[in-house]
């Protein structure tokens, strides 16, 4: 039996989601195959595991008293669970379980962004999920659009600065802003899904307050142009290389510019089949031309950043039913598993699926050679004067 590590919870303000995500993974998970240890990681960023953790009831009442502080290491092959030396008496044991492989469920920074994607592969352990390129790409909006404006993928007119340019010439920022996109615009945090942080403006003075609302999450922001009227149609892709499929197409419904977070991860209920639930519409009521131009830019969306596993591609119709990008998420919230369950995948058999995808791309990786030996050591004179 496989021992699954799932992991949840990060220091983001998408903690709750990563922990409701990571609840519903655990609970769908086949217990006949795999043996679940739930990792959860706190808000201050401490890594702990315990029987209590895999119940969401712990978190709603804030009763951890089994858990135990761990370490996972970077060595490479080294899958085991370690006691944090706070953890460990004078002549406790440090080791405490071993893994074969992880299943990430933690969004936003820190666990969507590439960032513990590089501690698995360094530890070499199969994961479940994007890489450390298409986490990190997939994160950051500005180089998402610009990569997939490379690939002719159709996006919405951006443009985007740091920080540090809106401390110290402000003026100069929105006279750019105006002069390239107008009104209205989006302002997003580039690095921060949700909906957290983004504000729709229509004039200067809206525009100015979007910033400054923006700037409290991010050192890069990435402003818009607005889509008039728009429709959201939203696909999700799994899979690698050319090995992708698509799901449904679902239309988000009652919502006019920004899904509020609410809307996205407490209202909206509605699962596969010709569903409208209050929320949703699966599969959303467009023309089989219009899916097909939809899902075939899904796949390439997921393919030029080198996804793996599953993504779930956001996209806006103007009036005219012009498609753009909006986003990818490497990580979508519960997995998007409402996106496949018509198209004969329930949640267990997509978890499956994912654990199954991050094998096959672990052998795929590990026929790369990563070392060479070039004897340079004993073809360089090193500590001595070179004499010109």
């Amino acid at each position: 039996m496989k021992k699954v590590g799932v992991i949840f919870g990060g220091q983001s303000v998408e903690h709750e989601v990563s922990v409701i995500t990571g609840m519903q993974v655990i609970e769908n998970i086949d217990k006949s195959k795999y043996e679940v240890v739930p990792i959860y990681i706190n808000k201050e960023g401490k890594w702990l595991t315990g029987p209590s953790l895999g119940e969401f009831k712990a978190y709603k009442e804030g009763n951890f008293n089994d858990a135990k502080q761990i370490i996972l290491s970077p060595n490479r092959n080294d899958y085991n669970i370690y006691l944090h030396p706070d953890e460990v008496g004078l002549f406790g044991k440090k080791l405490l379980d071993k893994l074969d492989v992880i299943f990430t469920a933690l969004h936003g920074t820190y666990g969507e962004d590439g960032s513990i994607q590089g501690l698995f592969e360094l530890m070499n352990i199969p994961y479940a999920g994007g890489g450390v390129l298409a986490s990190s790409v997939g994160m950051d909006k500005i180089l998402m659009k610009d990569v997939y404006r490379a690939n002719d993928i159709p996006v919405v007119e951006y443009t985007w600065f740091y920080r540090t340019d809106w401390e110290d010439n402000r003026e100069k920022v929105l006279a750019d802003i105006e002069a390239e996109l107008g009104y209205p615009t989006f302002v997003k945090p580039a690095n921060l899904g949700s909906s957290i942080g983004i504000t729709k403006a229509k004039d200067k003075e809206g525009l100015i307050e979007a910033i400054e609302v923006a700037v409290n999450y991010d050192r890069k922001i990435i402003v818009e142009k607005a889509v008039q009227n728009p429709r959201e149609i939203n696909c999700a892709v799994m899979g690698y290389d050319e090995r992708i499929i698509t799901s449904f197409c679902e239309e988000p419904l009652g919502w006019t510019e920004i899904l509020s977070f609410e809307d996205k991860y407490i209202k909206s209920n509605s699962k596969g089949g010709k569903s409208s639930g209050d929320k949703k519409i699966i599969p959303a009521d467009i023309s089989d031309e219009l899916r097909v131009e939809i899902e075939e830019f899904a796949m390439k969306s997921f393919k030029v950043i080198d996804g793996k596993g599953t993504a779930r591609i956001d996209f806006l119709l103007d009036e005219n039913n012009k498609v753009y990008v909006n986003e990818i998420n490497t990580l979508p919230g519960s997995i998007g598993f409402y996106l496949w369950e018509g198209k004969g995948y329930p949640f267990s058999k997509l978890i499956d699926e994912l654990i199954e995808i991050a094998f096959e791309t672990h052998k795929e990786k590990n026929k790369n050679m990563y070392t060479y030996d070039a004897n340079l050591f004993n073809r360089i004179q090193y500590g001595s004067k070179i004499k010109k």
